[in-house]
């Protein structure tokens, strides 16, 4: 767990002149969760889009496994997103599709697999995450942990490399964040993927992560591992453990 997956050099990022990142620094190992928190609106999730080159940056680097992809253009930019699943924070399935359509959407697009091979991989996905049996419910049918699944079945479809999670708890009850929690670890333990999630959920921040990275200012202000983070005596710190930040 050495070598860099992800690494943010020096990345500065802004809408309508109110910089976001300013300078942001981050190296995430191969293999290893890490958690990004902050409060609302801090750029969490504007992080994950730079991954995946939703974004661009207006300065830096945003290297994925050595190599920047800030120069790409969108064409050169597919191989890189190939290499990576996100989950959204809405699960973002298609309502019009059945859960195996949904998944078999970027199999179809993405590779030349025969219908067959994505039926099979479908199989192989949803018993990944639990809902063997689901493959013909409409995500309407489904609830909220059972969205989230389907979309993390649908994100490992491709056999990414990294993971992007976008808030994977939020709505759900404690029970299924649990699972959702479960669910997280289990996939970067038999995938070997590297993990990248932002929460507001310290506790899942806590259970799911070898590494923890506090966003403020535009910048990481502190990262660690969970114990380092909990015995950490930083105020900001303080008040996410505390429960005293949303």
């Amino acid at each position: 767990m050495s070598a860099s997956a992800i690494e943010f050099r020096q990345v500065y990022k802004s809408f309508n002149h109110i910089p976001i990142l300013a300078g942001m620094d981050l190296m995430i190992r191969s293999g290893e969760t890490v958690t990004i928190i902050g409060g609302s609106g801090i750029g969490k999730s504007v992080t994950l889009k730079l991954i995946v080159g939703l974004l661009k940056p207006e300065a830096g680097q945003i290297l994925i496994e050595g190599e920047d992809i800030v120069p790409l253009t969108e064409d050169q930019l597919i191989r890189i997103r190939k290499k990576i699943g996100m989950v959204f924070q809405s699960s973002a399935l298609f309502d019009s599709l059945s859960v195996v359509e949904n998944i078999a959407y970027p199999l179809r697009e993405h590779t030349a697999m025969s219908e067959s091979e994505i039926r099979e991989r479908i199989t192989e996905t949803l018993h990944l995450v639990g809902l063997e049996g689901a493959e013909d419910k409409e995500p309407a049918d489904l609830s909220g942990g059972m969205r989230k699944r389907v979309a993390l079945a649908r994100a490992i479809a491709l056999t990414p490399r990294v993971i992007l999670y976008d808030e994977p708890t939020t709505g759900l009850d404690p029970t299924n964040t649990e699972k959702i929690n479960e669910l997280i670890v289990d996939m970067t333990r038999k995938l070997e993927v590297t993990s990248v999630v932002v929460t507001h959920d310290m506790r899942s921040a806590f259970k799911i992560s070898d590494r923890i990275g506090l966003l403020d200012k535009g910048k990481i202000i502190v990262v660690g591992t969970p114990r380092e983070i909990e015995c950490a005596d930083l105020p900001l710190v303080r008040q996410f453990i505390n429960g005293a930040m949303a």
